[in-house]
């Protein structure tokens, strides 16, 4: 399940580098320290309603717009999350290595073999 910090981010990021401005420049514009700023972008920091308003003013970009971006992210992400879960599901589970040998016949195989030699 994706976090929703990171995915602000990565869309925040996303805008600014399509409009190939700095760090330095948006956040002297959303007057919020660089290093906050930074934070937000790598997911680190969850921002406030009204420090992504300031964000998105300084983007000249609608806070609905970024939430529009974020919400098609997610759902992405989600759907391959299930998507991948219902994969790994219907795969058959890798053979275990038995211990003390490499490259050895399987746990199963190996208590097949005992029986069957016990047994003769």
């Amino acid at each position: 399940m994706p976090v929703l910090r990171q995915v602000v981010g990565d869309t925040l990021r996303g805008v600014r580098m399509r409009q190939r401005r700095t760090l330095r420049e948006v956040s002297a514009e959303a007057r919020v320290s660089l290093g906050y700023l930074s934070e937000v972008e790598r997911g680190q920091k969850e921002p406030s309603s009204e420090l992504l308003a300031a964000i998105c003013g300084a983007l000249d970009v609608e806070l609905s717009e970024l939430f529009a971006e974020v919400s098609q992210t997610l759902r992405r992400e989600e759907k391959l999350a299930l998507v991948t879960s219902r994969v790994s599901v219907m795969q058959p589970a890798p053979a275990r290595a038995v211990p003390g040998g490499a490259g050895g016949p399987s746990g199963a195989t190996a208590a097949v073999r005992a029986l069957h030699t016990s047994a003769a």
